[in-house]
């Protein structure tokens, strides 16, 4: 099985990697990426190997999930960071009052898909508690600022932090 290429997210961004943070932390741009971006992103980055795609360098990764009720398989693009071997995902979806569709899904079918720039498997997804959710919470509003904005957009609304293992490791 491949995996996922790594991204340290206590890496130094570069100026472009810094100024596209930033852009996504504005509204405009967040509605972009969470109503275009993820529509048109899968077929970009596929077709390419993943080296198109609306948020240009930034890690991003597709999730191949399956329908909590329909069954159907459904791909969205995210940004991702790793942890050791595993790759965490934020559920946040831009700030909105509830969670995302593919969140439910992977809750539902914890086993999905995972692939960026050609590489990736089979992973099992679960969500973070406790002090682990709040280690991974640290390094992802370290790694992109915008996920506290987000968390204070959503309200009461805690944004899950979901953890993806590759299989063969469980």
């Amino acid at each position: 099985m491949g995996r996922v290429p790594s991204y340290d997210p206590l890496q130094p961004k570069g100026l472009l990697l810094s100024v596209l943070s930033w852009a996504a932390r504005q509204r405009p741009v967040t509605w972009y990426l969470v109503n275009v971006g993820n529509r048109i992103d899968p077929y970009l980055m596929r077709a390419t190997r993943g080296r198109l795609k609306s948020t240009v360098n930034a890690p991003t990764v597709l999730l191949t999930h399956t329908g909590a009720i329909s069954g159907r398989r459904r791909t969205t693009p995210l940004a991702y960071f790793t942890d050791s071997e595993n790759v965490v995902l934020i559920a946040s979806r831009g700030g909105a009052r509830h969670h995302p569709a593919w969140y439910h899904n992977v809750i539902a079918n914890p086993e999905v898909e995972l692939w960026s720039k050609g590489a990736g498997g089979i992973y099992r997804a679960r969500e973070a508690e406790g002090a682990e959710r709040q280690r991974l919470w640290d390094l992802a509003t370290g790694f992109y600022p915008g996920f506290a904005r987000y968390q204070e957009r959503a309200g009461d609304r805690v944004i899950p932090v979901v953890v993806c293992t590759p299989l063969d490791l469980q």
